[in-house]
């Protein structure tokens, strides 16, 4: 298959990923403190200290999963450089009811890769991630119903997700311990995530085996590949505070460049962390002009509780539950601020170390479905299963499928019917840690 070839051909692009270093020196797990995730095959040795073990277990941007959630990740050491590799591929085929409703064969997909060192009594990391959507996607969009934002054509995206742009992540993060409890962080990207909203649900742990984007994205996390950001960051045992600046406009439809702009939106987070299974975070941030077809700008409210439960086999069971909302600001003659609001709850459960069940639930505040910007308030209802059935040095594949039925005020029957569906199937092929 082209993405086991590729994703096996990535890892020896990684200097001295053949030289797998021997069992790791330090427990990482025990550096909770320091927002340390148990990381398998983290095999960093002596030449990790506390800042370089708190940088690797970014997931995207600054965000963070629980500490306790097993990263999926292949790891090594050339020198004094700590590599990490993560990457996840679908091959899926989708079918969704109505008029409205689309079928299609596609294949979302995302690589990740950081390079860290020591750095005096901090830790420097170089971050990257990036996605072959652009090719793997055909026609600008998969079919997604009741999904809005952004656009393909020319034309804003309805019942219809976009695909993620080929650059995601280049950045860089510098940490170091300021005494015994906090830490300083300092983070820059041409392109990256600001410090706005939950894990982005490519990356979130409870939404691991679902392939599709969640209908709340664009309240949610949707500022996950933006332009020109800065963040800092200061931690303190169980809390962290962070702000951010960036480019608020969303990327155009071209999903091979980087959408560069002025710094000219802003966020703050506020991230606590209860227990190594236990993290929450609440957001606010002001984006210019996120939407290039709709005028006006956004403030945005997240708040997100997310728990992870590790089990056997380098699994967890992984639930998010996630708020967002949208303020939309007046603009033109006689427009009227809009409140939106979206609500997710979502879960993966190994059954097994091989077998999967996923479940998601949504109500979502869509106002963009038709010309006359009314909103409506959409529930969406997911359930998947999904089985490992193929596991090789590097890469374990496996088969799933999920079902997703909707409900919707009556207004919107005559459109998309009564009891409106989607049904994917997909195979999902996952890098995997030595064991």
């Amino acid at each position: 298959m082209f993405y086991r070839t590729a994703g096996v051909m990535a890892l020896y692009l990684i200097p001295g990923f053949a030289q797998q270093a021997g069992p790791p020196a330090h427990d990482h797990s025990k550096m909770a403190g320091q927002g340390a995730h148990s990381m398998p095959s983290m095999n960093h040795g002596s030449n990790t200290n506390e800042a370089g073990a708190y940088l690797m277990n970014m997931a995207s941007g600054t965000s963070l999963n629980p500490e306790s959630w097993p990263m999926p990740m292949l790891a090594s050491r050339s020198g004094s450089w700590n590599f990490m590799f993560m990457g996840q591929a679908f091959l899926m085929d989708t079918q969704q009811s109505g008029a409205r409703g689309g079928d299609k064969f596609f294949a979302p997909n995302w690589f990740m890769g950081s390079a860290e060192r020591s750095l005096g009594r901090g830790s420097i990391m170089l971050q990257t991630m990036f996605s072959l959507d652009p090719a793997t996607v055909t026609n600008r969009s998969y079919p997604l119903l009741f999904q809005t934002g952004e656009t393909a054509f020319g034309k804003p995206l309805v019942d219809a997700q976009h695909p993620h742009d080929l650059f995601m992540n280049l950045g860089v993060h510098y940490a170091r311990p300021l005494g015994k409890s906090s830490m300083l962080q300092l983070y820059y990207a041409p392109v990256g995530d600001p410090a706005l909203g939950p894990v982005a649900f490519p990356h979130r742990a409870s939404a691991a085996e679902l392939p599709q984007a969640s209908l709340g994205h664009h309240w949610q996390d949707s500022t996950h590949i933006a332009a020109n950001v800065a963040t800092v960051a200061i931690k303190h045992k169980w809390l962290r505070l962070e702000a951010s600046g960036f480019h608020g406009t969303e990327p155009d439809e071209n999903r091979w460049n980087i959408d560069w702009g002025a710094m000219n939106s802003y966020s703050g987070r506020v991230s606590v962390f209860p227990g190594k299974n236990w993290m929450g975070q609440f957001s606010m941030g002001k984006l210019i002009a996120p939407e290039p077809y709709e005028e006006g700008d956004v403030v945005r409210t997240t708040a997100s509780l997310h728990y992870t439960r590790p089990a056997a086999k380098g699994n967890a069971w992984s639930t998010s539950l996630i708020w967002g909302r949208n303020r939309k600001t007046a603009s033109g003659h006689g427009a009227a601020e809009r409140h939106l609001n979206s609500y997710l709850l979502e879960t993966l459960v190994p059954l097994s170390p091989k077998n999967f069940i996923t479940g998601r639930a949504e109500l979502v505040d869509k106002d963009e479905l038709f010309d006359a910007e009314r909103p409506f308030r959409i529930g969406a209802y997911t359930a998947g299963y999904t089985r490992d059935v193929a596991v090789s040095k590097y890469l374990v594949a496996g088969l799933g499928a999920n079902v997703t039925t909707y409900a919707l005020p009556e207004a919107l029957k005559s459109s998309y019917g009564n009891h409106p569906w989607g049904v994917s199937v997909y195979a999902r092929f996952r890098l995997k840690p030595e064991e």
